[in-house]
């Protein structure tokens, strides 16, 4: 059975999951779902830069590959934007979701061996993550939250105090990538 392994920080704490080729208890049967929102979601972030619902990973045709579920907050992955379709993911694959970032730390595929490395059924494998990068190069990127009433793009940090314009609640609202302006 093909196999791969996460690991990402959240709140300050490591965490890994392995998601293998036929997951049993998922939202969504045949994927792996990640963003923000426990209700949709398999794995979930806390940062307010992470869409409620972000990417999901499936496989198909011996392969891992993850997909993009939020058009104006696309996933980097390998350093490029994944605005449609999706990307085949490899060991050391970086993928950045907002500015949470998670790492591919393991990719085993029956198809090539019969024993599956040591990392899926031993501890797991401390690997430093990097700071997040800036998406666009110099330029300086920004992530704000869409009021789901307005549609007013506010600062992350009104997180916890609702929308500046209408006062409405952001906890549910959207994760948006905010382009600098040349």
């Amino acid at each position: 059975m093909s196999a791969l392994t996460l690991q990402w920080y959240d709140a300050g704490r490591e965490k890994t999951q392995t998601i293998y080729e036929q997951q049993q208890q998922t939202k969504n049967p045949g994927t792996v779902r990640i963003g923000r929102d426990p209700l949709r979601c398999d794995i979930v972030l806390s940062d307010p830069t992470v869409s409620g619902l972000h990417v999901e990973i499936f496989f198909n045709l011996g392969q891992f590959l993850v997909r993009n579920l939020r058009s104006s907050n696309p996933p980097l992955v390998d350093g490029k934007k994944l605005t449609h379709g999706e990307q085949v993911l490899k060991q050391s694959s970086i993928i950045f979701l907002g500015q949470a970032q998670l790492k591919v730390i393991a990719v085993f595929s029956s198809e090539a061996s019969s024993v599956p490395p040591t990392v899926l059924s031993g501890p797991p494998v401390n690997i430093p993550v990097q700071a997040p990068r800036t998406p666009l190069g110099n330029q300086q990127a920004a992530y704000g939250l869409e009021c789901p009433k307005c549609h007013k793009v506010s600062s992350t940090d009104f997180l916890h105090i609702g929308c500046r314009w209408c006062g409405t609640s952001l906890a549910a609202a959207a994760s948006v990538l905010v382009e600098p302006k040349n």
